[in-house]
């Protein structure tokens, strides 16, 4: 996995089990690997992935069986993508229209093009 320096690798962690619940890949039920075997996989601290891991179960996205593993919740798509939906609409779409308005790009201009 390649990281980006302008975002901590934890969220960056997080993006990825995200959109990977998102496009169906991981589903409500399926175990994800553990701390250490993610960690191991990915090449980043085990303490990184805890602190994703901990940071999706507050989310309700993944929860853990003491003794089994985490695995994705009942609803988790729904949450992701409730979440993800807002982000898009709250922090990144803001800054497209600002830089469509910039380049005096016209919203039917990119939906006719498609």
């Amino acid at each position: 996995m390649e990281f980006n320096s302008n975002k901590a690798i934890f969220l960056q962690i997080r993006d990825t089990i995200l959109e990977r619940i998102l496009s169906g890949e991981l589903k409500a039920g399926d175990r994800i690997p553990s701390v250490r075997e993610y960690g191991a996989t990915i090449g980043v601290n085990p303490n990184t992935v805890m602190r994703t891991y901990e940071r999706l179960t507050s989310e309700g996205v993944i929860h853990n069986k003491r003794g089994i593993g985490y695995f994705i919740s009942d609803g988790a798509r729904d949450i992701v993508l409730d979440s993800s939906r807002k982000e898009f609409l709250e922090e990144e779409l803001p800054g497209i229209i600002r830089k469509m308005d910039l380049l005096g790009l016209d919203p039917k201009e990119i939906f006719d093009n498609k």
